[in-house]
């Protein structure tokens, strides 16, 4: 059978920017991210690899000269994180992947090119910011994609091969960045893509997020409906989290959980806390400022987990006019704006 390109079977390139919206936007038309040509996916391959290693390197293993793994070798470079970067830093992550030019910024540029942009991006972070809270670099890479149609695996979703998910954390790490992997899980278990992703997160500087929109609980095609996490789904990820701290003495990892609309996280306030996970409610629509702001209001200030999170589209939040605002052309918030909401936002993602 013919090998299609990878970027052709990522499900989150089909639409323009890919579509997390904000709600007046979803809800009120048809010009979300449910409304594409998914059908036309193919998952002819699965693109996956067992990764090469499950522990990080060990200076005992260095001192014996064994030959360290392609991930061990990870765990030499990178930011020497030693303890919960929330609340004392603000997490400034690029989104994407790099095997598609639509799914985010991440892969929309060349490498450098892509950095220089997050360098000079969090320079502005810092300077509207009164309280000067230090910027922590990040890049968030699309590790598990949600797909069109079922694949071998039947579950609709893609696991990035080992080579292209060390790429990205070696170019995190190579820049002083720490580095997100996300889920979308399509049909499949949460568990299982949680425990494909582990040797990564085993290492100091990479954690996780999962993806609500992409969790197709009713078994409905991904992209054709906006999917679904209850507070359940959340605790096993933060249980996952919270093991490999314990078992690797680690600093606390990092939870990402996107959200837009309020049936894609259920439950909410069964939501437990961990002191080994730090949890991001993250308000991951697109649109104008004003419908930004209801939206984080609606589905993140209201229903408070523990830290806060704001989405920025370079090329989606522009395709509106802010009929509500002084601008008379469409807008991109700037950081002055987002760190105008309540709670101030600690997580920044750019795509």
């Amino acid at each position: 059978m013919m090998k299609l390109p990878l970027s052709i079977l990522l499900l989150s390139a089909l639409w323009a920017g890919q579509g997390c919206q904000s709600k007046a936007a979803k809800e009120t038309t048809a010009n979300d991210s449910t409304a594409t040509t998914v059908a036309s996916t193919s998952a002819t391959t699965t693109e996956t690899s067992t990764p090469a290693s499950t522990s990080t390197a060990t200076p005992d293993s260095v001192a014996a000269g064994k030959e360290l793994s392609p991930i061990d070798s990870l765990g030499l470079i990178g930011p020497k994180i030693t303890g919960a970067i929330l609340p004392g830093k603000r997490i400034l992550a690029y989104y994407g992947n790099p095997h598609s030019k639509k799914m985010g910024v991440l892969g929309e540029y060349p490498k450098d090119e892509m950095l220089r942009m997050l360098d000079k991006q969090a320079v502005a972070w810092v300077q509207q910011d009164s309280a000067k809270t230090p910027v922590q670099k990040a890049l968030h890479l699309v590790a598990i994609s949600a797909q069109g149609l079922p694949g071998k695996n039947g579950h609709y979703s893609m696991r990035m091969s080992d080579k292209t998910i060390r790429k990205v954390i070696r170019w995190a790490a190579e820049h002083n960045s720490i580095c997100f992997l996300d889920i979308q899980v399509g049909h499949a278990p949460l568990g299982p893509e949680m425990e494909f992703l582990k040797p990564y997160i085993e290492l100091p500087y990479v954690h996780l997020g999962i993806d609500p929109e992409f969790s197709m609980k009713t078994g409905a095609r991904p992209g054709s409906k906006i999917g679904t996490y209850d507070a359940a789904d959340v605790n096993q990820a933060v249980q996952f989290l919270s093991r490999i701290v314990r078992d690797k003495k680690l600093p606390p990892k990092i939870l990402v959980v996107h959200r837009f609309t309020r049936r894609m996280v259920t439950n909410y306030k069964n939501i437990k806390l961990d002191p080994n996970v730090q949890i991001v409610m993250n308000m991951d629509g697109w649109g104008p400022p004003s419908l930004k702001r209801d939206t984080y209001h609606d589905y993140i200030q209201t229903e408070p987990v523990q830290y806060t999170g704001f989405k920025l589209f370079y090329h989606n939040d522009l395709r509106k006019v802010d009929m509500n605002s002084k601008y008379k052309v469409p807008h991109l918030m700037e950081p002055s704006e987002v760190l105008s909401l309540t709670p101030k936002p600690l997580y920044i993602q750019y795509q």
